[in-house]
């Protein structure tokens, strides 16, 4: 693997775009700190020889992702955007938005959304790159403290490509922040990206440990390690890896357990909470519930589409803890309601979560179908239903079992990160799903395209995505 990473730096796993790189190469250190640090005008070359300002240099990109990439609870983070892509959520907006054509599938290569997405995630990359170079010739951090912040910054490389890779197919590895080997990147098969994935994310395992950095779970651990590397198993079809990632996190009972009261699941001090992040100012809550509540009708941005909102099993606590509905009279709309407290509350009362146990005993489940191990499948599966309040889930087939948990993971991971639209994707049952709902629905649409304007500036970044 290190030989074959090595080929590729030599050519092209080095950077983003010139238009990226260009941008990028605006930044001041002070991109790694949160706004308010008082360290945010330390020269970039002191920042990894002094113990405070290094972690917060690491710390800050998982602010990167809570405010702005990705994984944000607001409108341009993938619980949105990928919702409205999918069957999860109808927009109430105005047309000619990016989210209109997002939910619309009208996506087309200058859709703003689309270049966002692809340049807000290279900045976060490049920003993990600086850490990792910054650690490697730092001379005054102990040993310890190297290996902690270098597995986080791994984590986070891994992370970002990986969300990149099911978005958008074969993609650039970033390993470096050399303007000069990046200006000309080219993309790799998505088979070879997996490949860098994972070995960043082993090595990240290998370097970080067991408990968590603090009292909080808001800095990863071998735990969501572990979580991703069961993700990304999943997802390559490596059932038996899946599987073996998964049972290190649920075994590990001292730290996680499902929370019984499904009311629980979203509270800072939740026990199934693998990875949350923090919000920003002492006293407030997350994005998501912010983005999602409305108070007035009809919904001014969206809403949850009734097909979800009809598809709950009767007495589904999820259902009725989960989802709020509002009335004008004659119509009804729903919300997400998994995340309750919006703005200060004096002390937050809920973390936005990255990792939760529920999604991997999902995971553990679908890994069991696949190894036609029925009964431990059904295991996991009515584990989840059970903390839901609904009877064991009773699966004659392999086919019958394995559906039954890909409706599963649609009531409890709805709204969270793309988990639906990923799951449709990755099974091959999304034409069967959006094309009776989604009238600009084609079968290319499994991919968004490379944005226009990179392509243009770095033809090597060519061939556009089939369909754009």
């Amino acid at each position: 693997m290190k030989t074959i990473l090595k080929q590729y730096q030599s050519h092209f796993i080095k950077g983003v775009t010139f238009a990226t790189m260009s941008f990028l190469m605006l930044l001041s250190c002070s991109d790694f700190l949160e706004p308010d640090d008082p360290f945010g005008q330390i020269p970039y070359v002191e920042i990894f020889e002094d113990e405070a300002t290094a972690t917060a240099a690491v710390t800050t990109l998982y602010a990167k992702l809570r405010d702005d990439v990705l994984l944000t609870g607001n409108s341009s983070g993938l619980s949105v955007r990928m919702g409205l892509y999918a069957d999860e959520l109808d927009f109430y907006g105005m047309p000619g938005e990016s989210a209109f054509e997002i939910y619309q599938h009208q996506i087309i290569a200058s859709n703003s959304a689309v270049q966002s997405t692809w340049n807000s995630t290279y900045n976060l990359i490049h920003m993990a790159n600086a850490a990792l170079e910054g650690l490697e010739k730092s001379e005054a951090l102990s040993q310890n403290l190297k290996n902690q912040l270098r597995g986080e910054s791994l984590f986070i490389r891994a992370f970002s490509h990986d969300y990149l890779l099911n978005l958008f197919g074969d993609i650039p590895y970033i390993t470096s922040t050399d303007f000069e080997l990046n200006k000309d990147v080219s993309r790799l098969p998505q088979n070879t990206v997996y490949e860098f994935i994972l070995t960043d994310l082993n090595e990240a395992k290998s370097l970080l440990g067991e408990n968590y950095i603090g009292e909080e779970r808001t800095r990863v651990n071998k735990a969501g390690i572990s979580a991703l590397l069961a993700r990304v198993h999943l997802y390559l079809g490596n059932w038996q890896e899946a599987e073996a990632q998964s049972n290190s996190v649920i075994s590990n009972t001292a730290l996680y357990s499902l929370e019984p009261n499904i009311e629980n699941e979203f509270l800072i001090n939740s026990n199934s909470a693998i990875l949350q992040f923090k919000p920003k100012n002492f006293g407030t809550n997350t994005h998501e519930a912010s983005t999602f509540i409305f108070i007035s009708v009809p919904p001014p941005f969206l809403a949850l589409t009734n097909s979800l909102v009809e598809a709950f099993e009767e007495n589904d606590l999820r259902r009725t803890h989960w989802i709020d509905e509002l009335n004008d009279g004659n119509q009804t709309w729903y919300h997400a309601y998994k995340y309750k407290a919006t703005g200060n509350t004096g002390m937050s009362l809920e973390y936005s979560i990255v990792f939760r146990l529920a999604e991997i005993y999902l995971i553990r489940a679908e890994a069991r179908a696949m190894q036609n191990n029925l009964q431990g499948a059904l295991q996991d599966l009515n584990t989840i239903r059970a903390r839901a309040g609904l009877e064991n889930a009773v699966a004659g087939s392999q086919t019958d079992l394995i559906t039954a948990i890909l409706n599963e993971r649609r009531f409890e991971l709805f709204t969270e990160h793309g988990h639906r639209w990923f799951d449709i994707k990755r099974l091959n049952k999304a034409s069967q799903i959006l094309s009776p709902i989604k009238p600009g629905w084609r079968e290319t649409n499994t991919l968004w395209p490379i944005p226009e304007a990179d392509l243009l500036i770095n033809p090597n970044l060519q061939p556009q995505n089939p369909g754009y």
